[in-house]
């Protein structure tokens, strides 16, 4: 079974700022954590460094409008000219960089309703990530200032050493402690995605129950090669 269908088998449970790794990126996830109304966020960073992690956490935590290069103009420029904030306080907007000319003016326009509406009863939070920092986004000039109209962060992919820490602590806290082998296995053999790794602790407690077996890389393996089994989680 190939590695991107067990991915699609074991699902990755949603994120949350709870389960995000902080790694090299405290400050960003405490500004993420005590973000309020009228405050803005600018995440960048390469692939891999968890923006889109991070954005969805944000959104899972409150009622909030997600919007991406998928998004229909027409219902952005609507949040500029029609958005009652009151219904949704956060507003956060992925890859940015992926976004068409009509999409960057519709950004535009709701970073200029998000500062007139800051210090009103009506403010709401903005967060939006891209793949580099302001000045060097291939954006219209205009918007590439209101990137950085308040606070703006890079983060930091996930070493390994911050991986292995963390998936080491998830499992102790499901009762599964692990050996350095199986998790040195994991990080190498199955996935980069923090989630999908957590998500793989998850199948694996269930498996060595099943089974009465202590974990050990050949259980894991085993595991991997049951199908009836995976599909059934």
């Amino acid at each position: 079974m190939n590695r991107q269908l067990l991915l699609e088998i074991i699902p990755a449970p949603e994120p949350t700022l709870d389960s995000t790794v902080i790694g090299e990126n405290a400050a960003a996830i405490d500004a993420a954590r005590g973000l309020a109304p009228g405050r803005a966020l600018y995440f960048w960073g390469p692939p891999g460094s968890g923006r889109s992690h991070l954005l969805r956490a944000l959104a899972e935590q409150r009622p909030a409008i997600f919007l991406d290069s998928s998004s229909l103009p027409q219902h952005m420029m609507s949040l500029a000219t029609q958005h009652d904030p009151q219904s949704h306080k956060l507003v956060v907007i992925d890859d940015i960089q992926e976004m068409s000319d009509a999409q960057q003016a519709c950004v535009f326009a709701l970073y200029n309703h998000w500062r007139a509406c800051a210090t009103t009863e009506s403010a709401f939070a903005l967060v939006v990530t891209g793949d580099r920092a302001p000045m060097m986004m291939p954006l219209r000039e205009d918007l590439r200032t209101r990137l950085g109209w308040d606070l703006v962060f890079r983060l930091e992919p996930l070493s390994d050493k911050d991986k292995f820490a963390a998936l080491k602590t998830y499992a102790e806290g499901q009762g599964l402690p692990l050996s350095p082998e199986v998790l040195d296995w994991m990080l190498i053999h199955y996935s980069r995605d923090i989630r999908q790794l957590f998500a793989l602790v998850d199948a694996l407690d269930q498996y060595s129950l099943s089974k009465h077996r202590t974990v050990t890389v050949p259980l894991l393996r085993a595991m991997l090669a049951d199908r009836d089994f995976l599909q059934s989680t």
